[in-house]
């Protein structure tokens, strides 16, 4: 059934972006890709980068240098080369997508020997990786898949009910995934909490009910006034009774403990590499539900319906081509203001 290439594709280098210490990041040359009958060759169009890719750059690997130079990107879409002859579900011509985590499997991009900054990515176990693209999406869109499905599943873990208040902190690319997937459900009454000016507008674009910014207003006495008031022994809160904390400031998740409402739902998705001082005391007594978030729903491919039924292309500000890979990585680090930045890694592939 499926379309077959039974020779690899020939290519004269294979470049991919590599960390080779703290703050060393490399267009390098490297080998080419030598895969296995359950794995595809695919032809990448385009990766975003990620805030995780900036901390492994800053740390000069996963959990710090390794043996070897690590390779990035994980957020991508491009069109299969070559299946190996145990595939079944894609072929070659197919536009596709990338599962890149699996709870068993190497995570590509994230400390495995591939990386989607490359233009030619060895894919293991293809089947299970990845996913189709329909015809109507373009191929530098698709590549939002993986975190927007890292937002939606930020969401799930929220347990948001209808008709309730909910607060995303932190509108870089994951906090503006879960209010798209929130807003996308019916829920009317999501407010973002972000100091970027830029941020702010980009999340009331996707359908937030309010924007604060938490260097101005009072982030509880905004939440109240939006979602009105609860009571609790020590004073009302705001009654905001789910809150996706995308931020990675300690001090916010803090603070969320120290004013959310009895019986609220927190959803952790930022990074926080750091313990985190946290009331516990008052975990207790207003029973709040602190639940982490990694990774994706269930169905991955939801991500996909998602990006057929609105247009998010929005979220894209800044590009860049794969030879400036290091320098989106530099820029994204010193930038607060951008939305997702993208490396158009083949420009014919659409």
């Amino acid at each position: 059934m499926q379309r077959r290439q039974t020779t690899k594709p020939e290519v004269d280098d294979v470049q991919q972006v590599r960390i080779h210490g703290p703050g060393d990041v490399r267009v390098d040359d490297v080998a080419e890709p030598d895969p296995g009958p359950r794995d595809a060759l695919v032809r990448v169009a385009a990766c975003g980068i990620c805030g995780s890719d900036v901390s492994y750059v800053r740390m000069g690997g996963v959990a710090g240098p390794g043996p070897e130079p690590m390779c990035l990107g994980h957020e991508l879409a491009g069109v299969v080369a070559w299946v190996g002859s145990e595939v079944r579900s894609v072929g070659v011509g197919d536009r596709v997508v990338v599962q890149p985590g699996m709870a068993e499997l190497d995570r590509i991009g994230n400390g495995a020997p591939q990386g989607g900054l490359t233009p030619l990515l060895h894919v293991p176990e293809a089947d299970r990786r990845l996913h189709q693209v329909p015809d109507a999406l373009a191929l530098d869109v698709a590549a939002l898949a993986e975190p927007l499905a890292v937002g939606m599943h930020a969401a799930d873990q929220a347990e948001v009910c209808p008709g309730d208040g909910v607060a995303v902190f932190g509108c870089g690319p994951i906090g503006l995934a879960a209010i798209a997937t929130l807003v996308d459900r019916g829920h009317e009454r999501v407010v973002a909490v972000e100091p970027s000016p830029a941020r702010r507008a980009l999340a009331l674009d996707l359908g937030a009910q309010a924007a604060i910014d938490p260097t101005v207003d009072d982030v509880w006495d905004a939440l109240a006034s939006l979602h009105g008031s609860a009571p609790f022994m020590f004073g009302p809160t705001a009654a905001t009774a789910a809150f996706v904390e995308a931020s990675g400031v300690d001090a916010v998740l803090s603070d969320i403990v120290d004013h959310a409402a009895v019986g609220a739902r927190v959803s952790i998705v930022g990074l926080h590499y750091a313990p985190v001082p946290t009331s516990f005391l008052l975990v207790l007594m207003k029973e709040l539900t602190l639940r982490g978030s990694i990774e994706y729903p269930p169905r991955f491919a939801d991500a996909i319906d998602l990006l057929m039924r609105r247009d998010l292309r929005g979220l894209i500000t800044d590009r860049f081509a794969l030879e400036d890979a290091p320098e989106a990585l530099a820029m994204l680090e010193r930038s607060r203001d951008c939305g997702k930045v993208l490396v158009t890694v083949d420009p014919t592939l659409r």
